[in-house]
């Protein structure tokens, strides 16, 4: 039973990262903004931290990733699908490198605002530019046209692009962990609205994403 809540956790939060990029990413796009740096940085690095409190197993980022992944390639909004897909994906799997040892031991023990910060600032820059050279692997690769050249000549500016994710994540994250560190989130695993509230939230992102998929 236990695992089956786990597995209805991962497509919850996976839905919603997915809905959020497919649906809220779109129009930060529309008026200019960084929508890639602002849904990792703001959306799914809330969403990343927030499930490792709630559920504290391994695999739950990467199952989320997945799930969001998939989603967004039936989003009809923005740029390219599978470049968007495969950055999800790999942010899910970064996330879990970077906070591998979480798991182990109680988030308390993160007891000055120092390492919380620094916990934030490597996340943030780490899933961000992490998932970025990722996908500027695996999409040309996707298509034959990948050139090593080309992705090695690009290298500093890619690391370039982390300092803004590094400094929201030194603040997103801290403010993430201080909210949640007293917050009884567990519990709620047991509530009896926990299945149909869950199940019913997915189902219904799905929905609106699919819905957009198909009628815009």
């Amino acid at each position: 039973m236990k695992h089956m809540k786990y597995l209805i956790g991962i497509i919850l939060f996976g839905s919603l990262w997915g809905f959020s990029e497919s649906i809220i990413g779109p129009f930060f796009s529309d008026y200019g903004l960084p929508s890639g740096l602002i849904m990792t940085g703001f959306f799914a690095l809330t969403l990343m931290v927030l499930s490792r409190r709630l559920y504290p197993i391994y695999g739950m980022q990467a199952g989320m990733g997945l799930v969001a992944g998939s989603l967004r390639m039936f989003n009809p909004l923005g740029g390219c699908h599978l470049c968007s897909a495969l950055a999800i994906v790999a942010e899910g799997l970064l996330f879990e490198l970077l906070w591998y040892s979480t798991t182990k031991y109680d988030f308390r023990k993160l007891n000055s605002i120092t390492q919380k910060i620094s916990l934030g600032i490597v996340t943030g820059y780490g899933v961000y530019v992490g998932g970025y050279i990722i996908t500027q692997i695996l999409t040309p690769l996707s298509f034959g046209q990948f050139y090593l050249n080309n992705l090695l000549s690009m290298v500093p500016q890619y690391l370039a692009r982390g300092l803004p994710a590094a400094l929201i994540g030194g603040f997103m994250i801290p403010v993430i962990l201080v909210s949640l560190q007293h917050a009884p989130l567990r519990q709620h695993l047991n509530n009896t609205w926990y299945y149909p509230t869950s199940i019913g939230v997915s189902v219904l992102c799905w929905i609106i994403v699919l819905g957009n998929f198909f009628f815009i």
